[in-house]
């Protein structure tokens, strides 16, 4: 497909970036430096705005496309935008789910690099946890003078591949020469604390400081190991030198666009940094970020964790949905759903309505895009624009898939209209000082719309140890199913008269948060059983192939 793509030393210059303040990775990649950011501290900001989707479905809703091709769309008429992502993972781009960087007319550029090794920042990230991982286990080799407990060695290895088969191992097998013998195991790369950490940190000092207080282990006696008592904080982040600065690319159109980082919104806090979102504010007159998954993760997580931590404001959030998606949510089966269905669509459109109410929870003024697929009808149009009316938030159809920036434009128009008519009175969902149980049961019933929570007595152990080791006051990050409002992912639409179990607590002091496991969620996917690494080559001149 054509693109109007140019050398990224051009997209860097028309950004003012002074030929100091980046760093090449060939022709169309490049690294912004820190440095970038604090020379322009005093710079006023641009607006702040967050995209998010309803639940999303195998039908797909397309929203880092959207959030690519309203990029596009508001450079088109004259804005000057900042997008800012998240960093595709491996695992799911050759496992199921697919790649990271949008679809048809609206993508950002290179994408096979993007979606694979890209700068290597992922590969920098695995590397520095592993190594915390060897570290803890070569002091016990040595006598475990620290005084950590065998069974309650809390920090698992990763790998940015989807492996199941690495949920539970045991180390240390072989001989007296070949480790401790303990149960361990693996999270896939985005769920590590230290991607949380890269994309909560301010600079490198920030960096060490939150490596070094990351909880290892437990002694018996319930006190946390901390990273710095292994000495290797300086050895983690001179691994992660480089991958602290953000990555600049472009779209098709030549949008700039910042990618950096990459937490799932599922299993982990799911927004991407936030120096990569303050250079966007800096450099544009709009930072355009994406939330991952639907307003009940990534966006929850954006306003309650990244906002408030990182102290920004967001002046408005926009929820992307499709007629597939929500036709799905009224009951219609994969197969059936290039058909017309009204009725169906209408019912599915409750699931909307919950997204909308979860962001409105948070006082941002908020708008809806609809994106366009060929087999939708004008019908269904009318019915999910009446009921937007209906709710009193404006909606937009966009072709951005097809068209590109062109498709968007009525949608992004929409977006200026609503930033200069519209003034956000953004505030976190809970305070801090809320016990734990409060929050969790704050989020689950405000913006799960949940009956309650549910907590078994190792839970209960697990957050009263929390609080009187002084985690009590830091936010909460719910690991749970994006395919579903609730904790059980066979729940579609909007499920009422249900309870959320929380199955498990884990501190994460680094990132400064806490991460509570609801239902049967997993912190390493498995792969299915065609996954999408069976469709992908390379051409002896060096072309991949197969990547989506």
């Amino acid at each position: 497909m054509p693109t109007s793509t140019r050398p990224i030393a051009d997209i860097a210059r028309e950004l003012g970036l002074g030929a100091e303040e980046w760093l090449p990775y060939g022709r169309d990649k490049a690294k912004v430096l820190l440095s970038a950011l604090a020379a322009r501290r005093a710079q006023p900001d641009g607006k702040l705005v967050v995209v998010s989707s309803i639940t999303p479905t195998p039908a797909g809703d397309g929203k880092t496309t959207m959030t690519i091709g309203i990029g596009q769309a508001l450079a088109r008429i004259g804005a000057k935008p900042v997008i800012a992502l998240r960093e595709p993972s491996i695992g799911p781009t050759l496992g199921m789910k697919g790649g990271g960087t949008g679809g048809g007319r609206a993508q950002v550029v290179p994408m096979e690099d993007v979606n694979l090794h890209f700068t290597g920042d992922f590969h920098a990230v695995t590397s520095a946890h592993n190594l915390l991982a060897a570290a803890a286990d070569n002091h016990l080799h040595h006598g475990n003078a620290l005084g950590m407990d065998v069974r309650q060695v809390l920090w698992r290895r990763v790998l940015d591949v989807n492996d199941r088969a690495l949920r539970e191992v045991v180390v240390g097998l072989g001989g007296r020469m070949d480790g401790v013998p303990r149960e361990g195991g693996f999270y896939i790369t985005s769920a590590s604390e230290i991607m949380a950490v890269l994309c909560l940190a301010e600079d490198m000092t920030d960096l060490k400081v939150r490596l070094g207080r990351m909880v290892v282990a437990l002694r018996p006696d319930g006190a946390p190991v901390l990273a710095d008592e292994l000495k290797v904080t300086g050895a983690m982040a001179a691994l992660l030198r480089d991958a602290v600065h953000p990555n600049l690319v472009q779209t098709m159109e030549g949008t700039p666009a910042l990618v950096h980082g990459g937490p799932f919104a599922n299993i982990a806090h799911g927004c991407n940094s936030v120096v990569a979102t303050r250079m966007a504010l800096k450099l544009g007159d709009i930072c355009l970020t994406e939330a991952g998954f639907a307003t009940d993760l990534g966006a929850e997580k954006f306003f309650d964790i990244k906002c408030r931590l990182a102290g920004l404001r967001p002046d408005a959030a926009m929820v992307v949905a499709t007629v597939r998606a929500l036709k799905y949510h009224g009951g219609i089966p994969v197969p059936e759903l290039g058909r017309e269905n009204v009725e169906a669509l209408v019912r599915g459109l409750d699931n909307l309505e919950a997204h909308v109410e979860a962001v409105r929870q948070f006082k941002v003024p908020l708008l809806i895009g609809l994106n366009r697929y060929p087999t939708d009808t004008e019908a269904e149009y009318k019915a999910a624009l009446d009921r937007c009316a209906a709710l009193g938030v404006s909606a937009y159809v966009a072709d951005v898939f097809g068209q590109g920036g062109e498709g968007g434009e009525d949608l992004a128009r929409g977006l200026l209209k609503l930033l200069e008519s519209e003034r956000s009175d953004f505030a976190p969902l809970y305070p801090l000082d809320a016990p734990i149980k409060s929050k969790l049961e704050t989020i689950a019933t405000r913006v799960y719309g949940a009956d309650g929570v549910d907590y078994p007595r190792r839970v209960d152990r697990q957050i009263a140890q929390a609080e009187s080791l002084g985690y009590g006051r830091l936010p909460v990050c719910v690991a749970k199913t994006q395919r579903s409002l609730s904790d059980d992912p066979t729940l579609l639409n909007r499920p009422r008269g249900f309870r959320v179990t929380v199955n498990d607590v884990r501190i994460s002091a680094g990132a400064g948060f806490l991460v509570a496991q609801a239902g049967d969620i997993t912190t390493m996917p498995g792969l299915p059983r065609k996954p999408n690494a069976e469709g992908v080559d390379v051409t002896v001149e060096g072309t991949i192939t197969g990547l989506f």
